[in-house]
């Protein structure tokens, strides 16, 4: 080895894969070597996992929700003894997927991958449980990136079937509530007990004037699911597409010719979030945000010896969805 004086270490972070931002991840409990596979069909998965498995009936729930089913879904396997549930789902967080469930667990597991969710500030963990009192557990967590059913029926995986169903569906076109999941039964809850848990930040599948849906689609946090999930959308498709620039050009410059280039990418994923449904539209249909490039003279010195562009920001305003309607009239005889 000859003599250096100096060391230089190149760090890669990989940015979030565009492709799976509906892709459900099933963490399943089998003996032996952890693995990650992308499956398209039940047809592979039962090539890995029995019938009787729960990995299996869980990837079978997600894809059997019709037309609109997700294409893939993503498997990943964990013993259950020197390696945890927790352990393979960091091993595997940069992996295509976007939507965490575990197979089976307690509510402790639940946890342990809500934890390692929220940190990351990425992607969704989704739970289902069968009783107030374990909503209450998780609920007290306050999880922006978690959302938990209850159901009196954990076997069907309601969370699984709204993630395989709506889940890959364009972000921004859909909200989660009002949705109709096959396979699963509507849970017998009253009035009374869907109150208590809507206040817990849960939700559940319910019977609505015969007609069959989720009751909520809310975070632990008591924001909505679509709202974070545009958040994502933005924030990855925005990253990839400027670290593309880069990549695809042997240089952009740091001036006035080089900065409105950055800006045209952030524009152009803008612009697609308010047609997907991300970004709410002004009467003539126009989404509405803003978006500020500041030029090279208005940069700081510093951060042009470092190559270091900040001065690009935007806002915008979230299209959201509408969840109730209060309709007034008169009769006049």
């Amino acid at each position: 080895m000859p003599l250096k004086d100096v060391k230089v270490i190149i760090n890669i972070k990989k940015p979030a894969a565009l492709e799976g931002l509906g892709t459900p991840l099933i963490l399943a409990q089998k003996a032996g070597t952890s693995t990650f596979k992308i499956y398209g069909d039940i047809e592979g998965v039962e090539v890995d996992f029995a019938d009787t498995t729960d990995a299996y009936k869980a990837a079978r729930v997600a894809f059997k929700q019709g037309d609109t089913s997700t294409a893939k879904v993503a498997i990943a396997t964990y013993d259950g003894e020197g390696v945890t549930a927790a352990d393979v789902l960091e091993k595997y967080y940069d992996e295509d997927w976007y939507f965490v469930s575990l197979a089976t667990g307690t509510v402790a597991d639940y946890i342990a991958i809500s934890d390692i969710v929220e940190g990351e500030g990425v992607k969704v963990a989704g739970h289902t449980v069968d009783s107030i009192e374990d909503l209450t557990t998780l609920s007290a967590k306050k999880y922006d990136r978690t959302f938990t059913m209850m159901h009196d029926k954990l076997e069907q995986y309601p969370h699984l079937a709204l993630i395989g169903g709506h889940g890959s569906k364009p972000v921004g076109s859909i909200t989660y509530k009002f949705k109709r999941l096959i396979g699963v039964d509507p849970a017998p809850y009253d009035a009374t007990t869907l109150l208590a848990i809507h206040a817990l930040n849960g939700f559940a599948y319910v019977s609505k004037g015969g007609q069959y849906q989720t009751s909520e689609g809310t975070m632990l946090s008591g924001e909505y699911i679509d709202v974070i999930h545009g958040k994502d959308w933005v924030k990855v498709n925005m990253e990839n597409a400027i670290a593309q620039l880069f990549a695809n050009n042997d240089k952009v410059s740091f001036d006035d010719a080089g900065i409105p280039r950055i800006e045209g990418e952030a524009r152009t994923i803008l612009e697609i979030a308010g047609q997907q449904g991300i970004i709410a539209l002004d009467d003539a249909e126009q989404p509405l945000y803003t978006l500020t490039a500041l030029n090279r003279n208005q940069s700081n010195v510093a951060d042009r010896v470092e190559r270091h562009y900040k001065g690009l920001s935007f806002s915008l305003e979230l299209a959201g969805a509408i969840h109730e309607a209060t309709v007034y009239g008169e009769m006049v005889v």
